[in-house]
């Protein structure tokens, strides 16, 4: 049985959510605005959002790990995408299946709800999290991901 459990995040989490959130941002070299921060963490406890989000918590129910979907409508099915935006896991609880349930917990998520797709995109050099997203869906697809940054 695992040490932790993947739930939909609750205002209990908010601290760790930020603790993590912050490491997160840290890792990627990002800075955030704290009203965006303050923003994020509402919408991922709104129900009317289009953002979800789910919390991995260790068995003392700290936050060690999050993961925030974006659902939207598409042009190739009537049942919405879930982009996979962010997902972090705690440096001194990875390599512990910890990412892998909240991939597991996502993709679960979607078949119950009937989402048509889960997809998401990766740094080319973090080849850890490569690893676990090729285990997973038996490696990336023949996409080729472009950005034109308008805003800081």
């Amino acid at each position: 049985m695992a040490d932790f459990s993947i739930v939909p995040p609750a205002p209990e989490d908010e601290a760790d959510w930020r603790r993590n959130w912050a490491a997160y941002l840290t890792r990627y070299t990002v800075t955030v605005e704290p009203l965006t921060t303050d923003i994020i963490w509402a919408r991922l406890l709104d129900p009317t959002s289009s953002m979800r989000g789910f919390i991995a918590r260790d068995a003392t129910g700290r936050g060690i790990g999050f993961c925030h979907l974006i659902l939207h409508d598409n042009t190739w099915s009537l049942q919405p995408f879930c982009y996979l935006e962010d997902m972090f896991v705690a440096a001194d609880h990875r390599r512990h299946g910890v990412g892998r349930a909240l991939l597991n917990r996502i993709i679960d998520t979607a078949r119950e709800n009937r989402w048509a797709r889960v997809y998401w995109t990766s740094w080319n050099n973090n080849a850890p999290a490569r690893a676990l997203y090729d285990s997973v869906t038996g490696g990336a697809d023949q996409l080729v991901h472009y950005t034109v940054k308008l805003l800081a």
